[in-house]
C-alpha cells in the first residue's frame, strides 16, 4: 500500500472517529445504549450531525499546517494562533493567513479543550527536557496532546523525530510530562503504521522507544493494559472502559490502541472506540488516525466518508503532508507561505 493511500487513511479516519463520537461524547455508556441500542451508536448516518468534526479534526489540520509552513516548533505555535482566531470569528477573514485559514467549515467553535485554548494564547516558550514539567500548564495532562498529533508521524520524520517533535510542540499547550509523552509516543506509532509495520510490531517499537525517555511510566502501563485487555477477546464498550475513559492523554491513546487491536476492521474500531462513557470523539478521532494509517483510505467505510465535514480538505491536506515526506515542496503550491525567517 503507497505511503498518501496511508495519509489519507490517517487524516480522513481521525475525522470519522471524530464526527462518530461527538454526538455522545458527554453520555454515559447506559445512555447511549438507551438511545441507540444495545450495540450503541453504530453509523455516522444515525449520528444527527451531518458528519460535523470538532477542535479535533481542526486542531490536526492546524498541526500539520505548521510542519508545513516552516516546521519549527515556533511554525507550530503560530498554526495554533491561527486555529485559536477561527475559534473566535464567524469566518474567514477577505484575505486569510493562508489557505486551510480560509475554509469555513474549520470556523465553528465545538466545545475545545480548555488547556489547548489558555496554552495557545501565550506567548511562545521553549520547550523543556523531557521528564520535566512544561512552562504551561505544568499539572495539564488532557487528551489534548494525543489527538492533534497524527500529522508528526505522516511528515516523513522518521519515529525518532516524530515523537520528539510531537512532544515538544504538545509542551506548547499541555505540560504534564505524560501529557506530552503521550503525544509523541502517538506520533511515532503512526509513523511506523504508516511506513508499513503491522500494529503489534509497531507498538513494540514504540514501547521500547518510550521507555528510554524519563517519566514514561503512565504511558507505558496504559498501553501496556491495552494490549493485555485486548488480548481476552473480541472488543467490547467494558473492555474499553478497563483501559480508559479517555480524557486524559496516555488513556485517551490506550483506548485507540485497544479497539484498533481487539476489532477486525476499521470500521469496527471506530464503533469501539466511541461508544463508552468518556471523551468518545477524541478516542475516536485518535483511533481513526491509526486504523486510517493501518488500512489506508480504502479501508475506511466509504459512507462515512462522503457524509463527513471537510472531506476534500483533509484528502488535500494528506496529499500535501505526503509530498511534505518525498520532500516535494513544488507540489504545494501557494497554500503554505513559509514563515519570513
Amino acid at each position: 500500500m503507497e505511503f498518501t493511500e496511508r495519509a489519507r487513511g490517517s487524516l480522513l479516519g481521525g475525522a470519522l472517529g471524530d464526527a462518530l463520537g461527538w454526538p455522545i461524547e458527554f453520555m454515559h455508556l447506559d445512555s447511549i445504549r438507551r438511545h441507540h441500542g444495545d450495540a450503541g451508536l453504530t453509523d455516522l448516518a444515525d449520528a444527527g450531525r451531518g458528519g460535523q468534526v470538532t477542535d479535533d479534526t481542526q486542531m490536526t489540520l492546524f498541526t500539520a499546517e505548521g510542519l508545513l509552513r516552516g516546521g519549527r516548533r515556533e511554525d507550530l505555535h503560530a498554526a495554533y494562533r491561527r486555529w485559536f482566531r477561527t475559534q473566535r470569528m464567524n469566518g474567514p477573514v477577505a484575505s486569510p493567513d493562508g489557505w486551510l485559514a480560509a475554509q469555513e467549515f474549520l470556523y465553528a467553535s465545538r466545545a475545545p479543550g480548555n488547556a489547548c485554548m489558555t496554552g495557545v494564547v501565550l506567548d511562545y516558550r521553549d520547550a523543556v527536557p523531557f521528564g520535566q514539567e512544561g512552562p504551561v500548564n505544568p499539572h495539564s495532562k488532557g487528551c489534548g496532546t494525543v489527538m492533534r498529533s497524527a500529522p508528526f508521524g505522516l511528515a516523513g520524520l522518521g519515529p525518532e523525530e516524530a515523537f520528539r517533535r510531537a512532544a515538544d510542540a504538545a509542551q506548547l499547550t499541555h505540560g504534564h510530562p505524560t501529557g506530552y509523552l503521550a503525544a509523541g509516543a502517538f506520533a511515532a506509532l503512526i509513523e511506523r503504521v504508516a511506513a508499513g509495520l503491522p500494529l503489534r510490531a509497531a507498538l513494540d517499537a514504540t514501547l521500547a522507544q518510550l521507555a528510554a525517555v524519563p517519566s514514561h511510566a503512565e504511558t507505558t502501563e496504559a498501553l501496556r493494559r491495552a494490549v493485555r485487555v485486548a488480548a481476552e477477546g473480541p472488543g467490547t464498550a467494558e473492555g474499553v472502559e478497563r483501559v480508559g475513559m479517555g480524557w486524559i492523554a496516555e488513556e485517551c491513546l490506550a483506548v485507540a490502541v485497544y479497539a484498533a487491536l481487539a476489532a477486525p476492521d476499521a470500521r469496527s474500531a471506530l464503533v469501539l472506540s466511541v461508544n463508552h462513557s468518556g471523551d468518545s470523539d477524541s478516542t475516536g478521532a485518535v483511533c481513526g488516525n491509526l486504523v486510517g494509517a493501518l488500512y489506508g483510505l480504502s479501508g475506511l467505510p466509504a459512507d462515512w466518508c462522503a457524509l463527513v465535514e471537510g472531506r476534500e480538505v483533509l484528502l488535500q491536506v494528506a496529499d500535501d503532508l505526503a509530498a511534505h515526506a518525498r520532500g516535494d515542496r513544488a507540489a504545494l503550491g501557494d497554500r503554505y507561505p513559509l514563515p519570513v525567517r
